[in-house]
């Protein structure tokens, strides 16, 4: 017999919402075989049983979310006693995180914020800050939830009996909860259940990021679960890493002399267009060679220098989103190698066809805002790494050029902006122009005849 936990499905990817099940309690299921679908914020995939055997046990339904790790089913040997199996499992979970939070996790939390109004008003501060836990805790008592959403109810305050599920069976999912928080709703219940302690924290966020509420002649639209996780990771960035931005303009009249030329059997050859950004991911991955502080991640107080290149393209999923897949080893690849891996890993994310382990494990990221035809970009830094470039579009403008025998000249050439965005902790502004002029050096110099 053996439990079934949640895979990681991503560096930074920490939950999952069990989509589907493709076997029932009781069928066979052999090794290697879809055993269930799983949805994160980065990708669904069907997750096959790493062992062959019988399905005795489901532990997570579909329409739940949880954290990875969790066991989720248990396949074993027997068929037999199925049924009884998941009533224990599914009753003994639901208490077991409550003790937990309620006690020491919640019961700390209000303790260290008081001691700073404690000076002012000693006696108050402390009564209040038991009251309202209990009464979030209590009010999911005999309520079946996964562990996030319970820590999601807790955490902000929330009222269960206000929450409409939208689950199986009218269960509370993790988007019912973030709906709830993201329309006010479940603020405005604390504040009816106390008068002003408890509502203190929340009260001046509600004040400096005011809500809109949607009228007559408006159109109300969810925020997707992408939408939704990605303002939180990029939040999450802006908190985690000082920004610095870094921007040098190249000239591609060198890049665009040879793509002129070969563009044509280039398409006959590969079935696609040779584009300007397969030259400026050449150029990153050899810069990046002679400044290895940008092919870095950020751990606790240490600067992990990276031995290889994994290159992350952000690929813009018609609007509805952004996901980075990674081209591996990149170091490894010529301009026509990496043409090709950023065709297909971009034409595979706009149908949702990218496994988990193609999104995950970037050392540097490149976003390509200038196909949109943006041309100053400031990117957020897809953490734990600590740069991202942004190519922005390439346009004709007049340019001095050096003539033969001295002197200078203007003529038309196309040029662009490489902006970066990176983290002042990994290294300082020289370090950050001094990569920038190194690509851009490449890009204007480099013969790229011999790599098409």
């Amino acid at each position: 017999m053996a439990e079934i936990t949640l895979p990681q499905l991503g560096e930074t990817v920490t939950e999952g919402t069990i989509t589907r099940w493709f076997k029932k309690v009781g069928e066979s299921v052999a090794a290697d075989e879809p055993l269930f679908e799983v949805s994160t914020d980065k990708v669904d995939t069907e997750v096959p049983s790493p062992i062959a055997g019988v399905l005795t046990e489901i532990r997570v339904p579909e329409g739940d979310t949880v954290p990875v790790g969790t066991v989720i089913a248990v396949v074993g040997d027997s068929a037999g006693a199925p049924a009884p199996a998941p009533a224990a499992p599914a009753a003994a979970p639901a208490p077991a995180p409550q003790p937990a939070p309620a006690a020491p996790a919640v019961a700390p939390a209000p303790v260290a914020a008081p001691p700073a109004p404690a000076p002012v008003i000693a006696p108050p501060a402390p009564a209040p800050a038991p009251a309202p836990a209990p009464v979030a805790l209590s009010s999911t008592e005999g309520v079946v939830l996964s562990p996030v959403v319970r820590k999601l109810i807790s955490e902000n305050g929330l009222d269960v009996s206000r929450i409409a599920g939208t689950g199986p069976g009218g269960r509370i999912t993790r988007d019912d909860v973030i709906a709830v928080i993201e329309s006010g709703a479940g603020r405005a219940a604390a504040p009816a259940a106390s008068v002003a302690t408890p509502v203190a924290a929340p009260a001046p966020l509600a004040a400096t990021v005011p809500r809109a509420v949607a009228g007559a002649r408006d159109e109300s639209i969810p925020l997707s679960k992408i939408r939704q996780a990605t303002g939180a990771h990029m939040l999450m960035s802006k908190g985690a890493s000082p920004h610095a931005f870094s921007v040098v303009e190249v000239d591609f009249a060198n890049v665009d002399a040879t793509r002129s030329r070969a563009k044509g059997d280039f398409k006959a050859t590969e079935g696609f267009s040779l584009t300007y950004l397969p030259f400026i991911a050449r150029a990153v991955v050899d810069a990046l060679v002679e400044f290895p502080h940008l092919n870095a991640s950020l751990g606790a107080n240490e600067l992990i220098v990276h031995k290889y290149i994994d290159l992350g393209i952000a690929v813009d999923l018609d609007y509805q989103g952004l996901i980075v897949p990674v081209i591996r080893d990149a170091e490894e690849k010529r301009l026509r190698g990496l043409a090709r891996e950023v065709n297909d890993l971009a034409s595979r994310a706009r149908t949702r066809r990218l496994s988990p382990d193609e999104i995950s494990g970037g050392t540097f990221t490149i976003t390509n805002n200038g196909s949109a035809g943006s041309v100053l970009t400031m990117p957020i830094i897809n953490q734990p790494q600590v740069a991202i470039l942004s190519t922005d579009a390439i346009v004709k403008k007049a340019v001095v050029v050096e003539v033969p025998g001295g002197g200078d000249s203007i003529a038309i050439h196309p040029v662009g902006n490489l902006a970066m965005a990176w983290d002042h902790r990994a290294f300082d502004g020289a370090y950050a122009a001094g990569f920038l002029v190194k690509v851009k050096s490449i890009l204007e110099t480099r013969d790229w005849s011999a790599e098409v």
